[in-house]
């Protein structure tokens, strides 16, 4: 069902975009018995509720028309949250200087789990734990976060 997430997004970039918000993501996900189309939108001084029920507003009758997905779901229309998860290239270059975490799909010198701040990012991000830079590329990263100052 992740393809349902991609069609979603690419119908609705443009719209979302147009009502003054970033697309930050879009995930189809099963939760118990129901199913959730979640949309996440993001600006540089936050979201409001407002602006999640304009964005509702616009793009249900998008998705509606083009009818993308073959089951019942609830669509969702939020803030991606302070610790928000980082699956695309342009998350990480919104993110740079900050602190994140970073889960791998393997181990590298004995760690799967790393947090450090992110200092570079192109083909790979490059990110300094406690005083090293380490060089990762994205297909190795399982999950990452932004996360808060400890």
């Amino acid at each position: 069902m992740a393809n349902a997430a991609e069609k979603v997004y690419a119908l609705i970039k443009e719209t979302v975009e147009g009502c003054g918000v970033e697309l930050w993501d879009v995930r189809f996900l099963k939760e118990g018995a129901s199913w959730y189309l979640r949309v996440f939108i993001d600006k540089p001084e936050g979201i409001t509720i407002d602006d999640c029920t304009e964005v509702s507003h616009a793009i249900d009758p998008i998705i509606d028309e083009a009818d993308p997905i073959d089951v019942a779901y609830y669509l969702e229309v939020c803030s991606p949250g302070l610790e928000r998860e980082l699956s695309k290239p342009f998350h990480y270059e919104r993110v740079l200087g900050e602190k994140i975490k970073v889960k791998l799909y393997k181990a590298l010198n004995g760690k799967k789990e790393l947090t450090g701040k992110l200092i570079s990012v192109s083909e790979q991000i490059v990110i300094e734990c406690d005083g090293i830079e380490i060089a990762l590329s994205l297909k190795d990263i399982s999950k990452a976060n932004l996360c808060d100052f400890e």
